[in-house]
């Protein structure tokens, strides 16, 4: 019976400890799927100021109803300093990381662009080590590993992005490279025309701006701690007041008609997947986690577009993407490894910081069991002595 209870208990800790990784490599396939979605809707003539706009609308018009049943009491007040926070966090997200990001994207191909965001990590580890959230102590292992590990993890992305090599024939795409390619655009050009130095350039702007956007969640996060959905929802509101600015960009009308077709599938994906919903579960990671490692699972999409863009959109992966995708996998781990120690130290420095406490709480519970004793004692002692008076007074 024991056995059985032990055996449950440690399936329920390495659920509860799992929780957070799952999470993480799930927002993975929803991100991936974004990418192909987004990428074939761009290529066809959506603009990517329209989607931006669309996608937010999609994601406020579904948390929100959320947050206002679950969340509705107890609301942190909005003050200067907060407004801006939110203020903020809706230009660095929606705005200029998604403006820039399906730029990008549209001039070079999902794979790339998730290459390219494979720098996210190193990124947010710099900026958590500025901003103080994150321990250095470069002659202990784990924090050797969690750098060493983030610089695999640059380079891996680097050696997909400078050397490309003979392609490499998956089992799925034999027969499918020969038709034509859906991530073209409606004039038959692909990515291989467009300008790719642009296309890294925009890219490299979004990923700053989406490692800064984690920075200041975390922080966000301090007040609005049991108050998600409501802080999710106030970006995404944010960042679609924000990105209708960007009517001054697309101001034909007919630019901003959709129909039941890819583009709206596109924003409503966007919206309901990796906005409302990637928002949430990266705060909830993050608020145990932390921001480095809510961006560590980030080189895992780049796999899976690779993978899905081959099979689905005709994609070509070649030997260079390979190679990188295998030194990624390798840093990740290292980070993740770094991490996971990390927590198992502090978790043993939390220990002998209470343990004090105990020790006090068992000292003061010994001392009011021996006074508890005393005074029993004297209690007993003065009963005896009035009994032998007593006696000896009938005695006499």
């Amino acid at each position: 019976m024991m056995m059985m209870m032990m055996k449950n208990r440690s399936c329920v800790s390495f659920l509860k400890s799992s929780k957070p990784y799952l999470a993480m490599m799930s927002l993975q396939f929803g991100y991936a799927g974004m990418n192909i979605i987004t990428k074939v809707s761009l290529n066809h003539g959506m603009s990517h100021y329209v989607l931006v706009v669309y996608r937010h609308a999609f994601a406020t018009a579904v948390i929100a109803p959320l947050a206002f049943f679950f969340e509705r009491k107890e609301q942190p007040k909005i003050t200067f300093p907060i407004f801006m926070q939110i203020f903020v966090l809706g230009l660095l997200g929606p705005v200029i990381d998604q403006n820039f990001y399906y730029a990008g994207l549209k001039l070079t191909s999902p794979t790339f662009s998730c290459a390219m965001s494979n720098m996210l990590p190193a990124l947010t580890f710099i900026m958590a080590v500025i901003c103080r959230m994150e321990d250095i102590h470069i002659k202990k292992v784990i924090y050797q590993a969690k750098i060493l590990g983030t610089l695999v993890t640059v380079a891996g992305a680097m050696l997909m992005t400078l050397y490309k090599g003979p392609i490499v024939e998956m089992v799925w795409s034999k027969h499918v490279h020969s038709r034509k390619s859906y991530v073209s655009g409606p004039d038959g050009t692909t990515s291989s025309d467009k300008d790719w130095f642009v296309g890294c350039i925009l890219l490299i702007i979004a990923t700053v701006a989406w490692a800064a956007f984690f920075i200041l969640q975390k922080v966000a996060l301090k007040t609005y701690e049991k108050h998600q959905l409501s802080l999710t929802s106030m970006v995404c509101f944010m960042g679609t007041l924000q990105s209708i600015a960007t009517f001054v960009m697309e101001h034909k009308s007919s630019v901003w008609r959709i129909g039941w077709d890819m583009n709206l599938l596109a924003a409503a994906y966007a919206g309901i997947v990796t906005s409302s919903l990637s928002y949430y579960v990266q705060g909830v990671v993050m608020k145990t986690k932390g921001p480095v490692f809510a961006t560590a699972f980030s080189p895992l999409m780049m796999i899976i577009v690779a993978i899905m863009g081959s099979f689905i959109l005709a994609e070509k992966i070649y030997l260079g993407g390979v190679m990188g995708a295998a030194l990624i996998v390798v840093g990740l781990y290292a980070v993740l490894w770094g991490k996971y120690k990390e927590g198992k130290e502090k978790e043993q420095e939390n220990k002998l910081l209470e343990l004090p406490q105990v020790v006090r709480d068992i000292a003061q519970v010994t001392a009011t069991d021996h006074f508890e004793m005393e005074k029993e004692n004297v209690t007993d002692n003065t009963e005896m002595k009035k009994r032998e008076s007593k006696e000896s007074s009938q005695t006499a």
